[in-house]
């Protein structure tokens, strides 16, 4: 009975699984963190990481002058530490910030976005390392930003063997356990309020769906600043028990078959990765399987290869990664896509059992209007779209017209709207946008079911009701999201993806290494990256123009041909086409050539 108890109410809050753990099973290591030659430099076990955040509680007591729920921004490398100070903050009774580390190369670009979120947070303190403390204060960091009004730094490397007087436990499990701040598509910067149980019942949700416990062993290859890949790098494991290998995203820049070695090494079942990571291994390693296959390199152990992603499951990439490495074993079911946003950051997610993620071809020209119209593989205008992982357990969703905000049937395309446990609390603003917040996390539709509040979480996409069954025998539902609301174009009265629109562009000529459009007044405006000779470049036009018009029926207003890289993307993968439509108003492209159809 005794045992039960302490069992179920460690899982009310994370800080007290902690703590249950590290009693119960001290020794069990949680996290492996590895370097670029896939050696382990930092190992945490239950009862040492409980020890390193008991120890970061009584720093912050000393030192940080805080009261109980301020604020306190992480900012660290991806690894065992930015963990502990997590842990470390909820011991405290303060919430974690975690933000990504500026890059020490390009303080211009990337500390404004720190010190953003520093001041939209209004963060009392900030954990960090000694060596990023000395950047914050440097002379290079004060050419970008004010230096001398950062809140107290507080470096973690060497702190003094003290426990505190106390571990503090919220009242309630709908208070706060932290902020999730992330940069969306379109350049927004929003932090959502994550509650203690929001926290729990996500961690639950995910340890069913993926079957994890103590024995198991995973893989993560990902950011570990927001969203899923935060969940799975700081929260999952010491909820579930399971050890998590943590392989940082940047490590692979100086060592591309680290994740797949790693996976081959260490037979893992289960790993998470992102589109970036899931592309350089593509494009890097295309010529080097022979040599990898005979270094004794297999993944025939992969079960499940997760992307984490905030948009529409990328089949062709999928496709290609899975065709490059199957000569390694890998399984064409392994890889799926999970789907997040920023009302619930995990939404769809590939279990180990039900069905593989199914994909249907949908008519091009009736998704314009959005309608769902299926078709047979290869008829003219069909589009491929992959499900987005299996719905989560205890999550609902629904497809709802944005603008009338009632429910839409199975031929409709609307937005996804969900209701779960798990959701967000809310946007954490400083001026309170109290409008937003009631629109986007407590809706209600305008008819059919008035009593549910439902968030929306600002993409489109529909429900298939499928023939396949899942593991408790019901009819499985899969998820297909389509793009995001704020993205689409609306030209001639339909409505676009620009995804659609840069898959033709970037197969009109084998030099376009990349593309993204967006619309200007009323001009379709095309930004490809030129990876041949610039002499090509006046070639590209009449070609990006024509297929466009030919695919899509849509007149390009401009075409602007730069040089690659230019186009920005986020930590996810994802391109800011907002931030590129920025740049090309303000004149900031350095274009190698520009051509208007006006």
């Amino acid at each position: 009975m005794f045992v039960a108890f302490v069992i179920r109410s460690s899982h009310q809050f994370l800080s007290e699984a902690l703590q249950w753990r590290a009693q119960t099973d001290p020794d069990h290591v949680l996290y492996v963190l590895l370097n670029s030659k896939g050696v382990p430099v930092c190992t945490a076990t239950c009862a040492q990481l409980h020890k390193r955040a008991e120890k970061i509680t009584a720093t912050l007591m000393e030192r940080g002058g805080l009261n109980t729920g301020d604020n306190v921004v992480l900012l660290y490398p991806p690894g065992i530490d930015l963990i502990a100070a997590f842990y470390g903050c909820l011991y405290a009774g303060v919430i974690p910030v975690t933000v990504r580390p500026p890059h020490p190369q390009n303080l211009a670009a990337t500390l404004p976005t720190v010190r953003m979120i520093i001041d939209v947070s209004k963060a009392a303190c900030i954990l960090t390392t000694q060596p990023l403390m000395r950047i914050l204060r440097s002379r290079e960091a004060a050419a970008s930003v004010n230096v001398k009004t950062w809140p107290t730094i507080i470096d973690t490397d060497d702190l003094p063997r003290k426990r505190p007087p106390n571990i503090y436990k919220p009242p309630t499990a709908e208070m706060l356990a932290y902020l999730d701040f992330s940069v969306s598509t379109t350049g927004m910067l929003t932090g959502v309020k994550m509650s203690h149980a929001a926290v729990s019942t996500l961690c639950r949700s995910i340890k069913l769906q993926c079957e994890l416990y103590s024995s198991r062993q995973i893989a993560i290859c990902l950011d570990p600043y927001c969203g899923l890949g935060f969940v799975l790098w700081c929260l999952s494991s010491v909820y579930s028990g399971h050890q998590s290998i943590l392989i940082p995203p940047l490590e692979l820049e100086t060592s591309l078959p680290l994740w797949l070695s790693t996976l081959s090494q260490y037979k893992i079942r289960d790993t998470f990765c992102s589109y970036s990571v899931m592309e350089l291994c593509t494009k890097g390693l295309g010529t080097q399987t022979e040599m990898l296959k005979a270094r004794g390199l297999n993944l025939s152990c992969v079960r499940s290869c997760v992307v984490v992603a905030e948009e529409r499951p990328r089949l062709a990439l999928s496709q290609s990664f899975s065709k490059l490495f199957k000569d390694l074993g890998l399984s064409p079911r392994a890889v799926s896509t999970a789907f997040g946003s920023r009302v619930n950051l995990s939404i769809g997610l590939q279990g180990t059992s039900g069905p593989d993620p199914s994909t249907v071809y949908v008519d091009m020209k009736s998704l314009r209007h959005d309608r769902v119209r299926l078709v047979e593989k290869g008829a003219p205008q069909s589009l491929p779209l992959m499900e987005s992982g299996t719905i989560l357990p205890g999550v609902r969703v629904i497809i709802v017209n944005p603008e009338t905000r009632g429910p839409l049937g199975d031929s409709h395309l609307g937005e996804i709207w969900v209701n779960s446990p798990h959701c967000a609390s809310g946007y954490y603003t400083i001026y309170g946008e109290e409008s937003l917040q009631a629109d986007h996390f407590n809706t209600k539709l305008s008819f059919g079911d008035p009593q549910t509040l439902w968030a929306r979480t600002g993409y489109l996409g529909f429900i298939k009701r499928t023939e396949l069954l899942d593991a408790s025998g019901d009819r499985h539902d899969a998820l297909f999201v389509v793009g995001s609301l704020d993205e689409t174009l609306e030209l001639r009265g339909l409505r676009y993806h620009p995804i659609d629109i840069e898959t033709s562009v970037s197969r009109a000529h084998r030099s376009i290494a990349e593309s993204a459009v967006f619309t200007w007044t009323n001009l379709l405006v095309v930004v490809a990256e030129l990876s041949g000779s610039e002499q090509e470049a006046l070639d590209l036009v009449p070609l990006v123009t024509n297929v466009v018009l030919e695919e899509h029926h849509l007149i390009v207003g401009v075409v602007v041909i730069v040089d690659p890289g230019v186009i920005p993307i986020n930590s996810r993968g994802e391109k800011q086409r907002m931030h590129l439509r920025d740049s090309f108003l303000a004149d900031q492209l350095d274009p190698i050539y520009v051509a208007y159809n006006m």
